[in-house]
């Protein structure tokens, strides 16, 4: 019987797909830890203009876009609709991928309350079929 043997490619994409399987498993490990973090208080007096100013001056632009649009190259998409506060929360305390964590001493609660406000502010695209250009 003859054995044959993968790919440099095939190897390379099974290599890829099992990445890719561990981190979607720790991101249901962290969505399940997140679900127990309770929501802070400060979500009901977040402040949005408070929120771009801090999205700014702590440098999450430089991988998540002006807008929170996300790259494929350095940083997922945080808006428009971005996660509910207490996720975003558990997620910026422990991240998975290249985000470096931020602890509540780097920034608090009460200022990730006002960039997700910030982040809630973003519009929504305009639906495909109302640019002439692309239809």
């Amino acid at each position: 019987m003859k054995i044959r043997t993968l790919s440099k490619a095939a190897r390379f994409a099974a290599l890829v797909a099992g990445a890719a399987l561990l981190m979607f498993a720790r991101q249901q490990a962290h969505a399940q830890d997140a679900a127990k973090t309770p929501t802070p208080e400060t979500s009901a007096a977040a402040n949005a203009d408070n929120g771009k100013r801090l999205y700014t001056s702590y440098g999450c632009y430089e991988c998540h876009g002006r807008e929170g649009q996300g790259s494929p190259f350095s940083g997922a998409r945080l808006a428009p609709r971005p996660m509910e506060l207490r996720l975003f929360i558990a997620y910026v305390r422990q991240p998975t991928g290249q985000m470096p964590p931020y602890t509540s001493k780097v920034v608090p609660d009460a200022e990730l309350a006002d960039i997700r406000a910030f982040l809630n502010t973003v519009p929504l695209p305009p639906p495909v079929k109302s640019i002439p250009l692309l239809n």
